[in-house]
């Protein structure tokens, strides 16, 4: 099931627990706005080259919509249609004022120069600069997009608005960025499992942790951890796995990926088979890398107690029912990951206001909110007899469509 009918699946089992109006549902379903732009640049070699950039913005009944911007050779309407609902589910669960959006060029980031990948930027921000704004749409880094993607907007913008930081997030730290947003997503990841994992009166300290994706969410998600005296004992990224039952060095290791690259030939572990990894014996397993990892292929050999998904989507439905007989608790993805869009959220505030935080408030309030999402969850999951997903999901769609049916939406 791809990403779209999972989310729509999940939309409609909520909406059926909450009890909404079936036109209300209809309503917020349907993305307030799609974009689609054609963005043509000369290249380094003088040819001129097209691409395809989208930007599907969801709902904005609660605030500004809020979402990033992928480049990818597979950005099609459909994904970025699903992750904008997603982002608008996310931040209600969240309790930021933002809707939901997201975009993207249809690109290979890797087959484009620097320069190249600035101009195309410039285009894409000419063509929707319209559309976008402080209190409108702010855009973000997703995969294949970095800070620098984000000057280059914040530039381009700022030609036609005047100087703008707080149009986008995810910034340089020199152009207005935040403090922490770098570590935000694994850092709020751990604040979750934390919350998780004192429901049933454990702590990370001494648990055991699978980490499947070593990336920026990954990597900082397997440092905290180890500071917090969890024991990571296996992890993995595109470059291959590794494992070491008495919990790996992860300063060690994030010494060796900076050096080499890779995770191969590190000697603080045995290499693995990647694919095992998913279903190794563990406490908590936290998949940091693709969607619909988990599926029904390998749930029923997951021995995890716990999974936190720190992916978009990393649990297949099909796996989800499987895994729930099991009896395995799992943390779903439109809470576990928000620690990104809530220190993004900061960096806004920040901007706006001309007033930047130190790292260590920044810090303190992503885990004031990530805790108290998780209680609101908590009393969603009771109120409506449901798992954390269905928890999560009737938090976020009930505080949209609250908002929705205050602001007059039949009108």
């Amino acid at each position: 099931m791809n990403a779209l009918a999972a989310t729509n699946r999940n939309f409609r089992l909520a909406s059926r627990l909450l009890g909404l109006d079936s036109k209300l549902e209809k309503s917020l379903l349907i993305p307030f706005r799609e974009i689609k732009v054609e963005c043509t640049i000369p290249k380094d070699d003088g040819t001129l080259a097209t691409y395809v950039g989208f930007r599907i913005q969801h709902d904005n009944a609660r605030g500004p919509m809020k979402g990033g911007i992928r480049y990818h050779p597979e950005v099609e309407p459909d994904e970025v249609n699903a992750l904008a609902q997603l982002m608008t589910w996310k931040t209600a669960v969240a309790a930021i004022p933002y809707g939901g959006a997201k975009g993207g060029i249809g690109c290979n980031p890797r087959d484009l120069s620097k320069s190249e990948l600035e101009r195309l930027t410039r285009v894409f921000t000419q063509k929707i600069h319209d559309l976008i704004g402080i209190h409108t749409d702010v855009p973000a880094p997703d995969m294949g997009t970095n800070a620098q993607t984000m000057a280059w907007i914040l530039d381009e913008y700022s030609k036609f608005h005047g100087h703008s930081p707080a149009v986008v997030t995810g910034k340089p730290i020199d152009l207005g960025g935040s403090l922490g947003r770098e570590a935000a997503t694994g850092r709020g990841v751990v604040y979750a499992t934390e919350a998780l994992l004192a429901e049933y009166g454990k702590s990370i300290k001494g648990m055991t942790f699978v980490i499947q994706g070593f990336g920026n969410v990954g990597s900082w998600a397997s440092r905290l951890i180890h500071e917090k005296g969890g024991k990571v004992i296996a992890v993995s990224d595109i470059t291959g796995a590794l494992k070491n039952p008495n919990g790996i060095d992860i300063p060690e290791l994030l010494k060796h990926k900076e050096a080499t690259g890779s995770l191969k030939s590190f000697n603080g572990g045995d290499s693995m088979d990647p694919n095992e990894l998913l279903v190794d014996e563990c406490d908590v397993l936290i998949p940091c890398a693709l969607g619909g990892v988990l599926n029904r292929e390998n749930a029923a050999d997951v021995k995890a107690k716990f999974i936190i998904e720190a992916a978009n989507h990393p649990t297949d439905p099909e796996a989800d029912e499987i895994l729930s007989k099991k009896g395995v608790i799992i943390l779903p993805d439109i809470y576990a990951n928000a620690g990104g869009v809530t220190v993004s959220y900061f960096e806004w505030v920040q901007n706006i206001q001309g007033f930047m935080w130190d790292e260590e408030k920044v810090n303190q309030e992503l885990k004031k909110y990530m805790t108290k999402a998780f209680h609101n969850i908590k009393n969603m999951c009771q109120s409506h007899d449901c798992n954390l997903r269905m928890g999560a999901f009737t938090l976020g769609v009930n505080r949209v469509a609250r908002a929705t049916i205050l602001r007059g939406w039949e009108a």
